[in-house]
C-alpha cells in the first residue's frame, strides 16, 4: 500500500475519531439554554410560625433536584451563604415536593423547611425568598436573568446587603428570562 494511501486513511481515521468524540461530549453535556419567562409573584409566601415575625433576615432557596438550571447558581448561593451568614442572615432551603436529591456540601448550611406556606404557588425554580429583620417579605423571585448566576449578575447580593445595611426592600413581584423549572407538577 504506498504510503501517502496509508496517511490519508490515517488522518481521515482520526479526523472521524475526533467527531466522534465531539458529538458525544456536545450530546451528553452541552445543553442548548433556552429562555423561559416567569412571572414571580410573593403574595402568599409566608414564613413557617415557628421562623416568622421580627428577628435575622432570612433568604429561602427553592431548589428541584431534577432541574439541570440550579448547577448555574449553586456556587454563587454558597458564596452568598459564607458571606451573609457572618451577618446575620439565616439561610433555608425547600425541596420541590416529590422530588429526591441532594444539595452539594458546599451548602450544607441550609437548614432544610419542610413547608413554606405559599410555595405551592411558585411558578418555578430555582428561587429564593427573602425576608428583612421585620418578618416582611423583601423581595421574592430568581438569582438573576440569564443561564447562570454570579456576583456580576445577582439581583440578591444588592438585596442582602440592602436589608443588612438596613434599608428597606420592597421587590415581591419580578418577571424575568432566564434558565427555570416549572416547580407545579
Amino acid at each position: 500500500m504506498p504510503r501517502h494511501l496509508l496517511t490519508g486513511l490515517t488522518l481521515l481515521l482520526c479526523a472521524a475519531g475526533l467527531w466522534w468524540a465531539y458529538d458525544s461530549f456536545q450530546g451528553r453535556y452541552l445543553r442548548p439554554f433556552d429562555n423561559h419567562t416567569a412571572l414571580f409573584a410573593g403574595d402568599t409566601l409566608r414564613l413557617p410560625e415557628d421562623i416568622a415575625g421580627p428577628g435575622p433576615g432570612r433568604l429561602v432557596h427553592f431548589w428541584d433536584p431534577a432541574c439541570p438550571c440550579n448547577v448555574g447558581n449553586q456556587q454563587h448561593l454558597a458564596e452568598l451563604t459564607e458571606h451573609f451568614a457572618a451577618q446575620g442572615v439565616e439561610f433555608y432551603v425547600v425541596q420541590k415536593p416529590g422530588t429526591h436529591g441532594q444539595l452539594p456540601a458546599t451548602l450544607g448550611a441550609l437548614k432544610p423547611l419542610a413547608d413554606l406556606p405559599g410555595a405551592e404557588h411558585l411558578p418555578a425554580s430555582p428561587a429564593v425568598a427573602i425576608w428583612d429583620r421585620n418578618g416582611q417579605l423583601a423581595y421574592f423571585g430568581p438569582y438573576s436573568e440569564g443561564a447562570t448566576c454570579n456576583s456580576s449578575n445577582s439581583f440578591i447580593e444588592p438585596i442582602l446587603l440592602a436589608l443588612t445595611q438596613g434599608r428597606s426592600v420592597n421587590a415581591t413581584h419580578t418577571l424575568a428570562v432566564g434558565c427555570y423549572c416549572p416547580w407545579a407538577g
